[in-house]
């Protein structure tokens, strides 16, 4: 019997010679490889840096990677999108991106993962972020929210497992709730749902006003060579409009929410928000004590939802 009611906190430990995960998926053993992947959002900036490194990978995934071509998906008005497209069964399993394009960790990962086991998958970039057309510059939260709902609507085949990262997280649930009939479950990692508008509200009001008047937002950033990155505040008043968390979030499909407790970007309080506002009752919060996400952690979870709403 399914149990209801089923929000859960748990605090998951690293252990020596790596973590221990129940029932991993099965597989074929593989080498050590792996790749560093550091997304900027709208306060690290909207780029990404890749850079080769060294790390347990999962234990089902294969040493030498299959290469899967870009393909576009046209739309009338809107900028062409760039994705990269699995077939097998059902449920789907789509990626949607923090500030990043397709070819971050997490995507690249589930991506094998979705390989072994013969499951559907997408991932894409977002308008304006790597191979698909659109300014970057002109690009909002709004807009990003399309792009995603394109996706589902003209490539997504049957029922979907939606798994966000950072911002997409955000705008998973955006996708819950606009299209209840073909999204069947949610993955959240390091969920940064109102992230920007959060972060601006939190700042003294003569700052705000200041920033008004300018119309740019120029935050200091460890990350920017300069010191600070520069926020049009059209885009912080176009977010506005897509906050989730001053109400109930009308999401009824299960949802497990991964967040780093040292995640110095989004705090993990944040994905608690998110449990105690969605109406789903099959809610779970898995918290690590560590600042990135566990890939093996990760695709365990989308294997049990997968079987749960199959």
């Amino acid at each position: 019997m399914k149990r209801q009611n089923s929000f859960k906190m748990e605090h998951l430990w690293d252990l020596p010679g790596g973590t221990v995960v129940k029932n991993p998926p099965a597989g074929v053993p593989c080498r050590r490889w792996g790749w560093m992947a550091i997304s900027f959002g709208f306060h690290h900036g909207l780029s990404t840096l890749l850079a080769p490194k060294a790390e347990r990978a999962p234990r089902w995934l294969p040493a030498c990677r299959q290469k899967t071509s870009i393909s576009f998906l046209s739309r009338p008005d809107l900028p062409n999108l760039a994705y990269k497209r699995l077939k097998g069964k059902s449920p789907g399993i789509i990626f949607i991106p923090g500030y990043i394009n397709m070819n971050g960790t997490k995507a690249l990962a589930i991506e094998e993962f979705c390989k072994s086991l013969g499951h559907t998958y997408i991932r894409f970039d977002y308008s304006g972020v790597g191979n698909s057309d659109g300014n970057l510059e002109e690009c909002t939260v709004g807009k990003w929210r399309k792009d995603v709902l394109s996706i589902i609507d003209n490539l997504g085949e049957g029922p979907q497992i939606l798994v966000g990262s950072s911002l997409g997280g955000w705008l998973t649930l955006h996708a819950a709730i606009a299209r209840p009939q073909k999204v069947v479950a949610l993955v959240g990692i390091d969920t940064a749902v109102d992230g920007l508008v959060t972060q601006f509200n939190q700042l003294p009001v003569e700052a705000k006003k200041e920033i008004e008047m300018k119309g740019v937002w120029s935050m200091p950033s460890k990350y920017s060579e300069e010191g600070v990155y520069h926020i049009q505040y059209s885009v912080i008043k176009e977010a506005e409009h897509h906050r989730l968390l001053h109400s109930p979030i009308p999401v009824n499909c299960p949802i497990r929410l991964l967040h780093g407790m040292k995640d110095d970007i989004v705090p993990w309080r944040t994905s608690m928000q998110v449990a105690d506002r969605v109406v789903s009752t099959d809610v779970d919060v898995i918290l690590r004590k560590k600042e990135k996400a566990d890939i093996q952690l990760l695709v365990d979870l989308i294997d049990k939802l997968s079987t749960v709403v199959n």
